[in-house]
C-alpha cells in the first residue's frame, strides 16, 4: 500500500471533493473498479451494489448533506459515476448486505489514564488488493479546525484526530441485524465525529443520531477518557475504558447485550487477539510510537497474533494482511503511522503526519 498525503485548506465541501477527485482521480477510478469486482466475487451482482450504494448515499445526505456533496464532487472531478465512490464510501455497508462478507480483523490498544496523554496504537487489516494507494488527508471542515485522518480513496474517513484534542480507532463488527437496508455510512459517522466533537459526550450523541444498516465499533479518545462505541442497526453501546485506563478492542462486540448477536467469523482470531493485547499491555506505557508497536507484538514479534499475513493457499480476495500500522497523538493532532505491520517498526521507525 502506498500512502498519499493532501492538506486541504477549503471549508467548503465541494470544493474539497473536486481537489480530491482532481488530484487523485486515476486512484480513486482504480479504487472504484477494484471494489466492484471484489463484490461481485463475494456474490453481489452490480445492480444490487448500486442499489444498496444509492440507499446509503441518500441516508448520508439526509445525516450529513456535506459529506454527500464532498463525495459527489470528488466523483465528478475524478470522471467516475457517483454511485462508484459512494460505493467505496459504503463499502461496509455494501459487505453487510453480501452472501459471504469475509471476516475482520483489527487490533485497538488505547491507555488514557487520568491526568496524563493518551496512548494508542492500531492495525488495520485488509485486502492488499483493494488498497494498493490510500491517503492522509488534513482538512479544515470548519474555521479554526483541522483534522487529520487515513482512509481509503472514496471512503470520507478511518482512524484520525482532530484539533480539540480528539481521536478515533476504526475496528469492523458483525451482527445479526446487519442488513441491506443500506443506512449511514459508519465511515461517515467516524468523519463526522472527527469533524465536529471536541468531547466524548459529543461523539456519542452525533453516532447516536446515525441509522446505520451495518456494524463497527469507533473507539473515540480524548485526554483522560476513551469509550468504544459499539454501533449497530439493533443500537449503539458505550464501553468506557477501565478505571485503569485501559480499553482494548478487536472485531467483537463487548457490550453484554449487543454481544448476544455477534455474528462474527467462526475463523477470525478476535479473540486470540484480544487476549493477546491483554498479555502484552503493560509493557506499552510510557514507550515513544515505534517502540510502544514493538511492545504491542510482544515476545512473538512478526509471529504475533496481530500481525496479519496473507493465506497464500487461498483465493487473492480472500487474503488478509496488516497494511497500517497507527497511533493517535491526540495533544498534537498527529498520527503516527506505518504502512506495514508493527513488528517493522522499530526497524523503519514510524512516521509522523
Amino acid at each position: 500500500m502506498e500512502l498519499h498525503t493532501l492538506t486541504t485548506e477549503t471549508t467548503d465541501p465541494r470544493e474539497r471533493g473536486t481537489l480530491l477527485g482532481t488530484r487523485f482521480g486515476a486512484r480513486i477510478r482504480r479504487v472504484a473498479e477494484l471494489y466492484r469486482k471484489h463484490f461481485t466475487l463475494l456474490g453481489m451482482p452490480e445492480e444490487q451494489v448500486r442499489s444498496l450504494a444509492d440507499r446509503s448515499h441518500e441516508a448520508l445526505r439526509a445525516w450529513a448533506p456535506n459529506l454527500a456533496e464532498e463525495s459527489d464532487a470528488c466523483a465528478d472531478a475524478a470522471g467516475v459515476e457517483r454511485w462508484t465512490v459512494a460505493a467505496v464510501g459504503a463499502r461496509t455497508e455494501i459487505l453487510a448486505g453480501c452472501p459471504a462478507p469475509g471476516k475482520g480483523e483489527c487490533s485497538t490498544a488505547v491507555y488514557a489514564p487520568v491526568g496524563a496523554a493518551p496512548q494508542t496504537v492500531q492495525t488495520w487489516d485488509w485486502h492488499d488488493l483493494l488498497v494498493p494507494d490510500a491517503l492522509l488527508h488534513a482538512l479544515r471542515p470548519s474555521e479554526g479546525r483541522t483534522v487529520k485522518l487515513f482512509t481509503e480513496f472514496g471512503a470520507p474517513g478511518k482512524i484520525g484526530v482532530n484539533s480539540a484534542g480528539l481521536g478515533v480507532h476504526f475496528n469492523i463488527l458483525f451482527h445479526a441485524s446487519d442488513s441491506a437496508s443500506g443506512g449511514v455510512p459508519v465511515h461517515a459517522v467516524a468523519r463526522r465525529i472527527l469533524d465536529e466533537a471536541d468531547t466524548l459526550d459529543q461523539a456519542v450523541g452525533i453516532a447516536s443520531t446515525a441509522r446505520v444498516s451495518a456494524s463497527t465499533s469507533l473507539t473515540v479518545v480524548t485526554a483522560g477518557s476513551a469509550a468504544s462505541l459499539e454501533l449497530s442497526p439493533a443500537g449503539l453501546a458505550v464501553v468506557p475504558a477501565a478505571e485503569d485506563g485501559w480499553l482494548l478492542h478487536t472485531n467483537h462486540f463487548l457490550d453484554a447485550g449487543l454481544a448476544a448477536g455477534d455474528t462474527g467469523a467462526a475463523d477470525s482470531m478476535t479473540a486470540e487477539r484480544l487476549a493477546h493485547l491483554r498479555e502484552v499491555r503493560a509493557a506499552m506505557p510510557g514507550l515513544p510510537p515505534a517502540e510502544r508497536a514493538r511492545a504491542f507484538c510482544g515476545g512473538a514479534g512478526a509471529d504475533a497474533v496481530v500481525c496479519m499475513r496473507p493465506d497464500e493457499d487461498k483465493p487473492r480476495h480472500e487474503q488478509w494482511g496488516t497494511l497500517l500500522t497507527v497511533g493517535l497523538d491526540v495533544a498534537h493532532c498527529a498520527l503516527d503511522y506505518l504502512a506495514g505491520a508493527p513488528h517493522e517498526a522499530p526497524t523503519t521507525g514510524l512516521a509522523r503526519f
